[in-house]
Order: structure tokens, then sequence, then C-alpha cells
């Protein structure tokens, strides 16, 4: 009898744990991601696979090299993403977002991060970037969990105000997957970029770069003292 309880619990643990992971796996579909505002009055850009944020003759020009899966590149985004702003409004920053596929094959199923990535210039097009960069990290999805689907993706944009056909076709026909791939295989093989790991250099995210130079966020006033050596 004892034995007979003893695999009861188990059953019910694993089938408690296999619920429970469906539901975490589950938690974005049908919902719609919340908008968060950010300031527009700066220009923004797609550059190939590349988004540039800010003005041309800012003091600093600071590359970004993210996912928006990456849970690292949304504490990055939290903690500094209104001083990176800020900067970025008063003129002395501008930002060269590289939207990547770090994390593609951790979502399941499989492919969020080149979606959002591909959502991310797409928006770029239809100039609402910095609003559509803000909420995917703001909604960001647990790493291994279903992620936004391109309904979703497409659904945000018309809520932050694109209208038209252009963008959805964008987002839906993975308009820019085939650059972001290449750009991606571009960076892994870039030197500079690779950081030391167990022994090994290897391209992890968020990695941040002014130049040929990888940045280091060791303190909280790093951006301010980036632009006063400037």
């Amino acid at each position: 009898m004892i034995g007979a309880v003893v695999v009861v619990l188990l059953i019910g643990a694993v089938l408690g744990g296999v619920i429970y992971t469906n539901s975490q796996k589950n938690a974005t579909e049908g919902q719609r991601i919340e908008t968060a505002s950010s300031e527009t009055s700066y220009p923004a850009r797609r550059e190939g696979a590349v988004v540039v944020v800010g003005e041309d003759g800012a003091d600093v020009t600071l590359d970004v090299y993210e996912d928006f899966l990456c849970p690292a590149c949304g504490a990055f985004e939290e903690q500094y993403g209104d001083d990176v702003e800020r900067r970025v409004a008063d003129g002395t920053v501008r930002v060269r977002y590289h939207l990547l596929p770090m994390l593609n094959e951790r979502s399941d199923p499989v492919g969020y991060s080149m979606d959002a990535a591909n959502a991310g210039l797409c928006a770029a097009d239809a100039g609402k970037f910095p609003e559509f960069h803000l909420s995917l990290f703001r909604a960001q999805p647990e790493e291994g969990a279903r992620g936004w689907d391109t309904r979703q993706l497409i659904q945000l944009g018309r809520d932050l105000g694109i209208t038209g056909s252009t963008f959805g076709s964008c987002v839906e026909g993975d308009e820019y997957d085939g650059i972001i791939r290449t750009h991606f295989d571009e960076v892994r093989e870039t030197s500079y970029l690779l950081q030391d790991h167990d022994g090994e250099k290897l391209f992890g995210t968020p990695t941040l770069a002014v130049g040929e130079k990888v940045v280091q966020p060791s303190d909280e006033d790093w951006l301010d003292k980036l632009v006063r050596d400037a």
C-alpha cells in the first residue's frame, strides 16, 4: 500500500510538472503585448540589418548587440534603457542596434529570436522602432517558453500606430531573415567582439562596443563617462 501511494504521488508530481510547464510555454498565446511609449524626437532608421537611432553628429556611437529573448539583454535594457534614451534624446549618443537571433533555438516553438529581430527591422522601416523595441523588452518571454508569434508582433505594430499592409507583410513574410543571418555570421567572426568563456573565444549578448573596443557597464555612470571621454 505504501508503495502504491508513492507511485500515485510521483505520477501526480509528474503530471503537475507537465501541466505547469505547458502553461509556461503557452503563457503568451492569445495575449496582446502591452505597448510602451518612448521619446521619438530623434531619428531612427534601418541600415541593412542594423537600426541606427540618434543624431549623426553625436559625440559617441554605441553599438549594442542584443537578442529580444536574451534575459541578460532584458536586464540591461531595464537597468540602463532610460539612460541610453536620455543620451540619445540630448544628441550626445547615437546607438546602432544589432538585432541578433542568438537564442533562436531557445523558445518553444523555436524561432522567436529571428521573428522578433525581423519584426524590429520592419518596425524601423515604419518609423516605430524605439517604441517597438521597448515594448518587446518590457514584455520579454522567458527563455525556453513560447515567444510572441507573428500575429501578435503585427498587432503590436498596429497598436503602436503603424498603418497599411506593408508592415504586416514584412513581418509575416520574414522579409529580413536573410540579412539578419548574414550579419549574425559576420558578428560571430569579428575578433574584438569575442570574449573569453572558459578559455574559448565566443560571442555573447548583450555586447556593447564603441569603435572596436568592447564596453563593460561595470558602474552606473559608464555611459556618462563615455560621453565625457569622447
